[in-house]
């Protein structure tokens, strides 16, 4: 408790000093770097992650025509004001004190978009601002419509500051009824939209409820849908609200994201990413509704954030089946240190889409309340892949209704007993070197499940100082090639704690028990 305090505290004096000096080092006089300390003793090898800088010059969005009224659409005047600034050669857009309406922000190099304090900017809900563009999402190519806000192959940027960015996502997000009280899903209907005929899922527009049922059954494959037909139901192509694509240098700090129309914040193939002191809100039923998707990024520090999601928190991808395999990147050197989730299906995830791997993360000092799983890692086959190099220590948890801990190779899929095993190839997934340490959990349904592939066993986890309490469930073990279990304590009405089978080289409390095959039921005593 001591050292969680002094941490917290040593934090809070490294953002004030930050503040006196220029807030996140955003001009060309500030110097050195403040994250020193995070990089000290990991357990790979990793780079310093660069942080953008920024010369003094710089533009208020009044300057550039934009009205605090809540009715003016603010587009052309703020990314005019970007434009200039960029075209300067650097320097900061200030959004100052107001209620800003505006469409879709496009960031450019070497541009700081600096929210001020008491800064609300609400993106418009009409779907006509937003253009169908090629892009990604959940590792597949696929149409979308244009992000709220949006970078490509840009280096050195920024979001600062105090403000909120609101995504309008309510108008643009399907809703099931039974994620709502009958009181909250009586006003969503009466508020206009669409219900489909079994009364189950609200949808904003006709034209989402008809993509819903022409892209019904078709999984990832999109039908033959001409762009004309695509106009009428472009709501159903619900954006993520932040999207930097192939950009380097990208600082996030201060700022709130709030009520995205599908993933809130969404890197991808990115290099050099700090996200610092961001909070995260979207309602805990929104469909799609991830805080954090960090996709095939490089380098990258997330501290000290704040998330409350409708889906996973902070998660790790790397694309999804041949999609991700093609393109072939990895997500790798990730800090995930000091952060806070809510409700959310996971506090830190990778995958499912991780077909390009992911590798060398580092998490540490986050706290998970009331999210449905703790730590959470998933894939399947046919994604193929390799998760690895995972170390994870100081998480705190209360109230997971779910597993504590999971790490399946059977996501959203079934094993059958008997089913024919089929060969290795580039489409099996792998989960290996996995360290754990230092889980304290108070209530959960299931204190861990370990499932791996009988072709892919989960090969080389620990799990070493976990307590959890309150647990329904103690640890299912499944197709694990070397397992280290200790100090490990697992409260259950029963007093199970660990289930055990197909699993080889098993090491508990610095016994080695060999193989087991059967399922075996170890107990405390």
């Amino acid at each position: 408790m001591n050292r969680l305090f002094e941490e917290k505290m040593r934090t809070l004096l490294i953002i004030l000093f930050s503040v006196v000096l220029g807030q996140s080092c955003s001009n060309s006089k500030c110097e050195g770097n403040k994250w020193g300390d995070v990089y000290k003793d990991l357990p790979f090898s990793m780079p310093e992650v660069e942080q953008p800088s920024f010369p003094d010059y710089q533009v208020n969005i009044c300057d550039f025509g934009a009205k605090s009224d809540g009715v003016t659409l603010n587009t052309e005047a703020i990314n005019n004001a970007i434009k200039a600034v960029h075209d300067k050669g650097g320097g900061k857009v200030i959004i100052p004190e107001g209620l800003w309406l505006t469409g879709p922000i496009v960031l450019q190099s070497n541009v700081n978009l600096h929210a001020e304090k008491n800064a609300l900017i609400v993106f418009s809900s009409d779907t006509s601002l937003y253009p169908i563009i090629t892009t990604s999402f959940e590792g597949l190519d696929a149409k979308r419509c244009q992000s709220p806000i949006s970078a490509m192959n840009a280096e050195n940027i920024a979001i600062t500051g105090y403000g909120v960015f609101d995504g309008a996502g309510d108008r643009w997000r399907p809703v099931k009824k039974d994620k709502m009280t009958d009181r909250q899903w009586k006003n969503l209907v009466n508020s206009g939209g669409k219900v489909d005929e079994n009364g189950k899922v609200w949808y904003p527009n006709e034209g989402a409820l008809k993509a819903s049922v022409l892209m019904a059954g078709s999984g990832d494959k999109r039908t033959e849908i001409t762009s004309e037909e695509w106009e009428d139901m472009k709501s159903w192509l619900r954006p993520v609200l932040l999207s930097i694509v192939k950009s380097k240098k990208i600082l996030l700090e201060g700022v709130t994201f709030k009520n995205s129309p599908s993933w809130c914040l969404h890197p991808l193939l990115c290099e050099s990413l700090i996200l610092n002191d961001v909070k995260v809100f979207n309602p805990w039923y929104s469909q799609n509704g991830d805080a954090l998707d960090v996709e095939s990024c490089k380098n990258v520090l997330i501290a000290n954030c704040f998330f409350d999601a409708g889906d996973d928190a902070i998660c790790l991808k790397s694309g999804k089946d041949e999609d991700g395999r093609r393109r072939g990147e990895p997500c790798e050197n990730i800090i995930v240190r000091n952060n806070t989730v809510l409700h959310g299906h996971g506090g830190f995830v990778i995958g499912s889409e991780m077909s390009g791997g992911v590798k060398n993360v580092y998490v540490s000092e986050c706290s998970f309340i009331g999210t449905d799983v703790g730590l959470r890692f998933k894939s399947a086959r046919g994604r193929g892949g390799v998760v690895e190099n995972i170390y994870i220590n100081n998480i705190n948890m209360i109230d997971i209704p779910h597993d504590a801990l999971i790490a399946d190779l059977y996501y959203a899929a079934k094993s059958a007993p008997g089913e024919p095993i089929p060969s290795v190839s580039e489409e099996t997934p792998a989960f290996r070197n996995i360290y754990i340490s230092d889980v304290f959990c108070r209530g959960a349904g299931r204190a861990a499940y370990l499932n791996g592939l009988p072709e892919m066993p989960i090969e080389n986890i620990s799990i070493k100082n976990m307590v959890v309490t309150g647990a329904k469930e103690g640890i299912v073990v499944n197709k694990v090639a070397k397992l280290n279990i200790e100090n490990v304590e697992i409260d259950t009405p029963d007093q199970s704690m660990i289930q055990i089978e197909n699993t080889t080289d098993i090491t508990i409390n610095g016994k080695e028990l060999g193989t087991i095959s059967e399922k075996r039921l170890l107990t405390k005593n």
